[in-house]
């Protein structure tokens, strides 16, 4: 489905003028301005990885985030292979953040906000298991945040049906091509025809009445491990 959606909106975009852009620079590798010396990564698989870069390089207090392919059997997939859906991984995004600024508890808060947890077979136009949404853990204390914050959405009646998204191990995460990091900056009139025409912020606006990561309030990371759901329920209400 996702290819459809993008010929529809290359065609599109060939019609207003340009090309398909395939930068060459690299955005692995190349030192960055200004990044702090203590950092972390977290990966999260949210369907489309072009949005759910766009979504988290929002949030204050994230350094990068890297488009790439986890969760399956091939080694150094290509993005062929993964959107045909036969290696087992999904799109995914690793996180670098700043954990002085803000934490992995928050990070959860700001993905759920950005897909639909009730979608096993997809997210939203993007349909089969390579664009599904999973959490994946690295440590003891992510799995505990994870399943705590998938518990507390699920206990605050905010959707209708059960919340589908995986929380999984962490395994191999490979960068995707060039081209795909960044794609909503390099190509934005492009970006924003597949975005629109995906469903995303249309479900979104609907589920969320408005809020969004910048607007959302944080609990501490302290609050919700002492108190456990209980506090990430009275958050979604």
């Amino acid at each position: 489905m996702k290819s459809i959606v993008v010929v529809i909106v290359i065609l599109a975009a060939i019609f207003l003028g340009g090309h398909p852009a395939q930068s060459t620079d690299a955005k692995m590798g190349k030192p960055m301005n200004n990044k702090p010396q203590k950092t972390q990564a977290a990966v999260f698989a949210g369907g489309c990885f072009w949005c759910t870069e766009s979504d988290f390089e929002k949030v204050e207090g994230v350094v990068e985030v890297i488009s790439g392919y986890t969760g399956g059997r091939t080694v150094k997939p290509t993005y062929e292979q993964v959107s045909a859906g036969g290696t087992g991984h999904v799109e995914a995004v690793k996180v670098v953040y700043d954990p002085d600024k803000v934490t992995y508890a928050e990070l959860l808060q700001v993905f759920w906000r950005h897909v639909d947890p009730t979608d096993g077979g997809g997210q939203f136009v993007d349909r089969g298991s390579q664009y599904r949404s999973v959490i994946f853990y690295s440590t003891d204390q992510e799995r505990s945040l994870a399943e705590t914050s998938k518990q507390g959405l699920a206990a605050s009646g905010r959707f209708g049906k059960p919340i589908a998204t995986e929380i999984l191990p962490l395994g191999e995460f490979y960068p995707a091509e060039e081209y795909h990091q960044d794609y909503y900056k390099k190509n934005p009139l492009r970006y924003r025809y597949y975005r629109h025409g995906s469903g995303r912020d249309q479900f979104l606006e609907k589920v969320w009445a408005g809020e969004t990561s910048a607007a959302m309030r944080f609990i501490p990371l302290a609050d919700l491990e002492k108190e456990g759901y209980g506090q990430y329920r009275k958050l979604f209400k």
